[in-house]
């Protein structure tokens, strides 16, 4: 797997093998150091599960640095292999803008920021709420997300590590009371439960970012058995030349 940075032009080279050994790996290293302009990470992960999830649990540094830098608008993030990061930074500064204008933020609002991976989204609704909390279940996106947070002198942003219809149920029991959510799961959607517990919350807009269609049309349904009206969908062309396309979508309580 191979991750750049479309701004910045540095690239980190993830090797996965289906074990610890790995050899002949300093005359790999040696090798691509030379060929590819703008390296600066070289990581073997290690997946050993017969399984259709590219990424294992383990990273191990081989050369370079942990991670690699890049900017979507003014913000500065820090990227690890296993972290989610669009991979189109130019297109996804568009994206999180119109997120940003469909949360229709005045200054005062909570806002929860679901699947909030290494806190692109987060760092973008900072600027217009006084607080924001990001949820998401990888530990090692987290990290990056409050180091993202520090390099870019954002005190507003809260994240916390879980599964989010455990966490959401807790953030109500502390009296956090969010009046606008933004959702960014993976293709598979939303679980009934995560939606549930959102709507719990009684937020007054929600904020869904699809990268699927099918799932998209099937979760706004739910949302709408518990009282959520869509008003307004924008796609965004992330992937060009292929069929993909990603939707932000403007949703309110009845």
């Amino acid at each position: 797997m191979i991750r750049k940075g479309i701004k910045t032009g540095e690239v980190m080279v993830v090797l996965v093998t289906n074990g610890k050994n790995l050899p002949h790996k300093e005359e790999f290293i040696a090798l691509i150091s030379k060929k590819i302009k703008g390296l600066v990470s070289v990581v073997q992960n290690i997946n050993s599960e017969k399984t259709n999830v590219i990424l294992g649990p383990l990273c191990v540094s081989l050369w370079g640095k942990d991670t690699i830098t890049d900017y979507i608008g003014q913000f500065k993030f820090e990227v690890s292999p296993l972290s989610f990061f669009q991979v189109n930074s130019i297109q996804t500064e568009v994206l999180y803008s119109k997120a940003l204008e469909y949360a229709n933020l005045s200054g005062g609002e909570v806002v929860l920021d679901v699947y909030c991976g290494t806190g692109t989204i987060s760092l973008f609704l900072s600027q217009k709420a006084k607080k924001v909390y990001g949820v998401e279940i990888v530990p090692e996106a987290i990290e990056n997300a409050i180091i993202n947070a520090k390099e870019n002198k954002i005190n507003n942003t809260e994240f916390i590590v879980g599964d989010a219809e455990k966490v959401i149920p807790e953030l109500i029991r502390l009296g956090v009371n969010a009046g606008v959510v933004v959702v960014d799961p993976p293709r598979k959607g939303c679980d009934k439960t995560l939606l549930e517990a959102i709507c719990s919350m009684k937020p007054k807009n929600i904020v869904y970012v699809s990268c699927d269609p099918g799932t998209l049309a099937r979760d706004l349904g739910i949302l709408d058995e518990f009282g959520y009206k869509t008003l307004e969908i924008q796609p965004v062309d992330m992937f060009p030349q292929t069929a993909h396309v990603e939707c932000v979508v403007r949703i309110e309580r009845k």
